[in-house]
């Protein structure tokens, strides 16, 4: 395992580029959002002065937040290691503060940095990091709260043929307030997904802990592998009351920008992690919660962007997995010349140096998919200069 500490990134440019959204398989609702048509994608590139590059999705609606913070430290920190680098660019959003976009921006930076990394090494990202093999399991997702009966069977249709042991479902429907029809759904997929493949929901925090436990108890016969954001996500006391008084096991994380979190969610009983790389403020915070996930034995998977989340699963243990919801990725894959394989219910990675991916940038040029691009070099930058907080 290499340590990105002692790398230098002396950066001479940086852009982000925008693509076209495109139409989802099937559009999505859940609980609290929705529907959605189309998904698109933004992707940042880091260029040192050797001309490497790194690449990672980034959200491209920040770039005030990327100009103010990040890109003058990027662009004029230059023979500095990693590890000083990191620790400017991190304390630089304190007043963006750690648990919004501007966290989930410097891991979104962090993860194009470590690409750029292994790119310039000639190495696969998650042998850098450590890993041991280059696969990691598949879970479904999908089961819109606005999915016809008919779409439901073809989505878990689709993913049974594939070969997941798992499909996770939304529930939620009408803003929370048809759990009957909810409980309808969930027993109609158990029925469709039979014993041996295990159906998990997600009520997007819609629900009150009284309400989730009354879900629990209407879905009790349907051996639920696990019930994702019951309560709301920044509501403990809902969800340690929820802990305490259900042995099913409750999923948190995803809305967080910071590892910092992570314990007070063990602490409250929480049994499966569920921290997104594009999310956390950099890969160590990701790698911190997988370690906390490890050390305490629960469980643990990962979303976001599947197919570069799934460089970072294959360094967790072979039972965790990572989430693919194919009505918004199987779209977004047509950008991709090359990405990881999906077979039997897993991901296997190409032998591949950094991320496992690589955008078609020219033929996206050629179709116009691609919709815009900014670019950030020292001409356009000013040079850092630190600001006294009063």
């Amino acid at each position: 395992m290499c340590n990105i500490d002692n790398e230098i990134f002396n950066i001479q440019s940086i852009q982000i580029r925008e693509l076209a959204p495109v139409k989802a398989v099937t559009p999505l609702q859940d609980a609290t959002m929705g529907p959605f048509p189309a998904f698109g994608m933004s992707l940042i590139t880091i260029e040192d002065e050797n001309g490497n590059i790194g690449e990672a999705p980034v959200y491209s609606s920040y770039t005030n937040i990327l100009e103010a913070c990040l890109l003058p430290l990027l662009l004029y920190c230059h023979d500095v290691s990693y590890g000083q680098l990191y620790s400017k660019l991190y304390w630089s959003i304190r007043n963006e503060g750690f648990r919004g976009p501007a966290s989930a921006l410097l891991g979104q930076v962090d993860m194009a940095l470590h690409d750029l990394a292994t790119r310039r090494l000639g190495i696969p990202l998650h042998k850098y990091m450590g890993a041991h093999r280059n696969e990691v399991k598949v879970y479904g997702s999908g089961g819109g709260t606005n999915y016809s009966y008919e779409e439901l069977e073809k989505e878990v249709t689709y993913f049974t043929a594939a070969g997941v042991d798992c499909y996770k479902m939304k529930v939620g429907k009408d803003f929370g307030m048809n759990m009957t029809e909810d409980v309808k759904r969930v027993k109609f997929v158990r029925n469709l997904l039979g014993k041996d493949i295990r159906l998990a929901v997600d009520a997007n925090q819609i629900w009150s802990c009284d309400q989730a436990l009354r879900f629990i108890d209407q879905t009790a016969g349907e051996n639920l592998a696990w019930f994702e954001e019951p309560t709301h996500s920044a509501s403990f006391d809902q969800i340690e009351a929820l802990c305490k008084q259900t042995p099913m096991k409750i999923a948190f994380g995803e809305s967080e920008r910071t590892a910092k979190v992570f314990p007070t969610l063990v602490n409250i009983g929480v049994a499966h992690l569920q921290p997104v790389p594009g999310h956390l403020a950099g890969v160590k915070e990701w790698t911190a919660v997988k370690d906390l996930a490890a050390k305490h034995n629960i469980d643990f998977s990962s979303g976001g962007y599947s197919l570069f989340t799934a460089s970072l699963m294959t360094t967790s243990s072979e039972r965790c997995e990572v989430e693919y919801m194919y009505s918004i990725m199987s779209g977004l894959e047509t950008y991709f010349d090359v990405k990881p394989e999906w077979r039997n219910g897993k991901f296997f990675l190409p032998e591949l140096p950094g991320l496992p991916v690589r955008v078609s940038w020219s033929n996206c040029e050629d179709t116009g998919k691609l919709i815009r691009k900014r670019i950030w070099n020292k001409k356009n930058v000013s040079e850092y200069k630190p600001i006294v907080s009063l």
